[in-house]
């Protein structure tokens, strides 16, 4: 059956998404981005690292931080980045053709092994984001009770957490398989201070579970941002040059702000959102305001209020609150000269993705699931940096600022459970996977400025 699955899922992506292996070939014609990467992964439960140096293409993926369950969406996003990594080095090497069963077969053997070639996929997840942002972690009640509902998973610990009952109740089956509570609980208990780790590794948990389902190997090498980046970095490194690029002077702020389609005029949307010292950092929570004195930042207002977050895709009224009520200014020398350590803050994901080694990317339904607007200010953001928002990067970090191949999981071919619909189903409650691999793999490749 997992050979079944994979070749029909190769079938189809080649029949589909034959424009992205092109493209994908033609780009990597004379590509030379050389770098040395660490990211990590998780091998029997252990957190190890994996080093990539010389040339290589960087694809990024993703997986929330919001949800210790693995989604059929972040399934899918990883699956189709595999397929992109794979069916383009292949047909690098061989050159493009029509595949006969030969491709076919030796595609499908390099699909059940760890990425290896020019391509390399890799997870990008955001450390910064709320612990039940879209209303579907199991553990929410816990969350808002033990007081971490507003803040940022990085610092979230996971002592206090516990499996709701009336959760798993309501929506098992629909967000949440009954074996994956108790795969959750076996981690939980094994789990130390790092709410981040205990995530990561029931993801990964099900990631070889269901590596041997699809036969596809989907335990990719992971990068945190941009807290822990932020956290391991000095004072000169590259997001703290970011921050202080964008903040720099009023032109710099008005740049950033239009690569947002953002105006000017009332200035309330920030670019690093301050934490609070009561270690607030939820964005949706935070109200704020930029004041200049002419040309210079002169001070960010910042106020957290309790706030709805995303609604899940099974009961839309079910919506968790981020619990905050703080009020505090910044002075605008500290965004300015900024420094991760005097003023923690979580920067806009359309800036420290500047950070992200990435060559391409995969989005997941851009039109559908996922707002345009992010896309926007992301191809923006990388096109003002060529031209004069942060145009240091290259020469200083040695960072390649030109826009990413942008890929799109196609939105009518979005995995959704067979029952319920719903996108954010948790892969385990899928009783027949086939009925996943009958939707195809689909992957559009969007023009930078689409």
């Amino acid at each position: 059956m997992p050979d079944d699955l994979c070749r029909k899922l190769l079938e189809d992506f080649l029949r589909s998404s034959w424009t992205c292996v092109k493209d994908t070939v033609e780009a990597l014609s004379g590509f030379s981005d050389v770098r040395k990467v660490v990211f990590f992964r998780f091998r029997n439960g252990r957190k190890v690292e994996q080093t990539f140096e010389g040339t290589h293409f960087f694809l990024r993926s993703s997986v929330e931080y919001s949800n210790p369950q693995l989604t059929v969406e972040e399934v899918q996003g990883i699956i189709g980045a595999r397929m992109i990594e794979v069916c383009g080095n292949h047909f690098h090497a061989y050159g493009l053709k029509e595949p006969d069963n030969t491709d076919f077969d030796e595609i499908c053997e390099a699909l059940k092994k760890p990425p290896a070639g020019l391509i390399v996929p890799f997870l990008l997840n955001t450390d910064d984001i709320e612990p039940d942002r879209y209303s579907m972690n199991p553990m929410r009640k816990s969350i808002v009770t033990s007081g971490q509902s507003a803040i940022p998973a990085a610092y979230v610990k996971p002592e206090p957490l516990a499996i709701d009952k009336q959760f798993l109740s309501k929506y098992e089956g629909k967000l949440l398989s009954k074996s994956e509570a108790e795969l959750i609980n076996t981690h939980h208990a094994n789990a130390k201070d790092s709410y981040l780790d205990f995530v990561d590794s029931v993801k990964y948990a099900e990631m070889e579970e269901f590596s041997r389902t699809f036969g596809i190997d989907l335990s990719l090498p992971v990068l945190r941002m941009p807290l822990t980046t932020l956290q391991a970095e000095s004072t000169d490194s590259l997001l703290h040059h970011i921050i202080r690029g964008a903040h720099r002077d009023y032109e710099a702020v008005s740049q950033a702000y239009s690569c947002m389609g953002r105006s000017m005029t009332k200035r309330t949307t920030l670019l690093t959102v301050p934490h609070s010292k009561n270690g607030y950092g939820s964005k949706r929570a935070a109200r704020g305001r930029l004041h200049f004195n002419e040309a210079k930042l002169e001070s960010v207002h910042v106020k957290y209020e309790t706030t709805p977050l995303y609604p899940n895709s099974v009961d839309p009224d079910d919506v968790s609150i981020a619990e905050a009520e703080d009020d505090f200014t910044v002075a605008g020398e500290k965004l300015v000269q900024y420094s991760f350590r005097e003023t923690p803050s979580s920067p806009q994901f359309f800036l420290y993705s500047l950070g992200s080694p990435e060559n391409g990317v995969v989005w997941h339904g851009i039109g559908a699931y996922a707002a345009p607007q992010l896309l926007h200010s992301y191809v923006s953001v990388h096109s003002a940096c060529m031209k004069w928002l942060i145009k240091d990067l290259k020469d200083i970090y040695g960072v390649k600022t030109s826009v990413p191949m942008q890929f799109n999981l196609a939105p009518e071919g979005m995995w959704v459970h067979p029952v319920y619909h719903n996108i954010d189903a948790s892969i385990g409650t899928v009783g027949d996977p086939s009925e996943l691999v009958r939707r195809g793999m689909k992957i559009e490749h969007l023009s930078a400025f689409k």
